[in-house]
């Protein structure tokens, strides 16, 4: 017993209490996590949420009307209810995306090794990110936690800010991100999955962000539109397809999410809106091949919202079941639109008929891999920007709610700007195509008060209320 003792006593005065620290660490769960890993894990998330086309959180290419269902009509038919679409989309975005980039930035300022111009550079590129994610909260919702959003145990149950507001802030940081962006050339390298930490492609994506919200309030604020949109242009935006914000998906575990719901799952419930056929049938559109498959000549879309037999109607185009097709949230083509529409509210001198032009030269030389059938195409009078409609909102919100197939969130936010192309009503709901994302089902239990103050600013917690910036859409 006494020699049991002696080696107790031995053991214990030979190891400190310090010699066990890091001994219950879950190797597998890092308490630190590189800042580099935090922008890589916000860009997927951003991507893939923005990109997908799951009925729990993302039926924005139901909103846009590019595509329908076949069994599972109840999104189709805007349910948002069901499945708790909102809540699901509205939790990715602060918890996967945002609090990630939230925390980037913390350990940069606190980063001793890093200069001050070499942490602006890497604070401007997050802050960018953020911005985007912001803008898309805002344009779904409307008023959404921004200013308490992200404060933590300080602020458990954050206050919905004014969407206006927000706004206003963000072209702020848009403004102090640039000029962050402009100290240094590089940040990131190649942990920034989008354009390799280059910050002169970053400060382009930054001002076409801009010239997007600039027009996005132009019926609301028609001075502040025309100011922030010559600031952006001015500034530089994209001015080639090398520019787009882009993600590369690639295989398994990073492939595209259109190919993990339409392939690896193999699912056969998504078809061709006959919405979208019925437009683009008539204009002998050279994307047309590379948009849908030809298992019916000619395109035979689904009447949308209905119950529709999978083998009856068009099939969504090859390109969209392959893992490493990109993932596009902002392109070349989408910024001459906005330059065509810039002129035309006479925000900036210029053509408007050449700069569509080139957007749907742009878009189909992006679909098909060349400008062969593009001259074609805009010499038909359906097309031709002379003829093709009543007026420049019609020439431009057609055209361009064709180009951006599958690019449900921005299609169906250009057709709230600019009211076109017509819509139809799904026959069981028999609802208009809704303005906005409804608050989470859960909202009114866990943050009953300031859910009631942001229900009741956006005059109800409606499909049928508008953001800010939404005032002159006629629905549907």
């Amino acid at each position: 017993m006494k020699k049991l003792f002696i080696i107790i006593l031995m053991i214990t005065t030979t190891i400190s209490c310090d010699d066990f620290e890091g001994w219950n660490i879950d190797t597998k769960k890092p308490a630190e996590v590189k800042p580099d890993f935090l922008l890589t894990s916000a860009q997927k998330n951003l991507f893939l949420r923005m990109t997908s086309n799951s009925v729990n959180y993302n039926i924005f290419k139901f909103f846009a009307q590019h595509w329908t269902a076949t069994t599972y009509t109840d999104e189709a038919n805007y349910d948002l209810r069901q499945r708790d679409v909102s809540g699901t989309f509205y939790v990715y975005h602060y918890r996967d995306i945002l609090n990630d980039l939230q925390e980037a930035i913390r350990i940069i300022d606190e980063d001793p090794e890093l200069t001050a111009s070499e942490k602006d550079a890497h604070k401007g590129i997050l802050e960018m990110v953020m911005v985007y994610s912001f803008h898309v909260l805002v344009d779904t919702y409307g008023d959404v936690p921004y200013s308490e959003a992200l404060g933590g145990k300080d602020f458990l149950l954050p206050k919905y800010d004014d969407d206006k507001a927000i706004y206003d802030d963000l072209f702020n940081k848009i403004d102090a991100a640039i000029s962050k962006l402009s100290a240094a050339s590089n940040a990131f390298g190649t942990a920034d999955m989008v354009y390799n930490g280059d910050t002169s492609q970053w400060i382009k994506f930054a001002n076409t962000l801009k010239l997007r919200m600039a027009l996005r309030i132009a019926d609301a604020d028609a001075g502040m539109a025309q100011t922030k949109a010559n600031e952006a242009i001015n500034g530089g935006i994209f001015d080639s397809a090398a520019d787009n914000f882009n993600y590369p998906f690639g295989s398994t575990p990073n492939a595209n999410p259109l190919w993990v719901a339409l392939v690896e799952s193999g699912r056969s419930d998504i078809i061709v809106s006959e919405t979208f056929t019925d437009i683009i049938n008539p204009l002998n559109d050279p994307r047309a091949p590379v948009y849908m498959r030809d298992n019916y000549s000619p395109y035979k879309g689904g009447p949308y919202g209905e119950n529709n037999a999978f083998a009856s109607y068009t099939h969504l185009g090859d390109v969209f079941h392959t893992p490493d097709l990109e993932g596009v949230l902002m392109s070349y083509e989408e910024s001459l639109f906005m330059m065509a529409e810039a002129v035309e509210r006479g925000f900036v001198a210029g053509d408007a008929a050449m700069y569509y032009n080139d957007a749907i030269t742009a878009s189909i030389e992006y679909w098909t891999g060349s400008d062969a059938g593009a001259a074609a195409y805009l010499a038909q009078p359906s097309v031709a920007y002379a003829t093709a409609g009543a007026n420049w909102k019609e020439k431009i919100g057609v055209q361009k709610w064709i180009a951006l197939y599958a690019k449900g969130f921005e299609a169906w936010s250009s057709w709230r700007m600019l009211d076109y192309p017509a819509m139809v009503r799904p026959p069981v709901s028999d609802l208009p195509v809704p303005r906005r994302y409804l608050y989470g089902n859960d909202d009114p239990q866990i943050n009953g008060p300031n859910y009631e103050a942001a229900a009741e600013a956006m005059g109800g917690d409606e499909l049928d209320s508008r953001v800010f910036w939404d005032i002159t859409g006629q629905g549907n």
